[in-house]
């Protein structure tokens, strides 16, 4: 199996699905100004591990159907999509949750590569 579980950039369809997500927290000109933000954000890498801790929010299981049809890609040699993150306390991450929680029964050590973007849009 190939280590390199990862996309370079985002997938196209990844920032509309951010964007519905962010407008569920935020007015729609705010959620539309992140994920203007998340396009143009460079891309760096984190921990799986420490991105779950930040957003505070629980692994999901190895059952869940999205966790495991990522598994299953993952194992045939397929890349995922970098996640998008919006820096808050907690942390959001607008798109890529099933997808961290799929590296994260791989390895909690693994880097996931993402886009980060303050809450102030900065």
């Amino acid at each position: 199996m190939d280590k390199t579980y990862w996309l370079a950039e985002p997938e196209k369809h990844d920032f509309p699905a951010a964007q519905d997500y962010l407008e569920l927290l935020f007015p729609a000109p705010k959620a539309k100004m992140l994920t203007a933000g998340l396009r143009k954000a460079t891309t760096i890498q984190k921990k799986a591990k420490d991105i779950l801790r930040a957003s505070s929010l629980p692994l999901l299981p190895q059952e869940n159907r999205h966790v495991k049809e990522n598994l299953k890609k993952v194992k045939k040699g397929l890349k995922l999509s970098p996640i998008l993150l919006v820096s808050g306390q907690p942390l959001i991450i607008a798109d890529g949750y099933h997808r961290l929680c799929t590296i994260y029964y791989l390895s909690e050590d693994l880097m996931i590569p993402c886009r980060i973007i303050s809450v102030e849009g900065k």
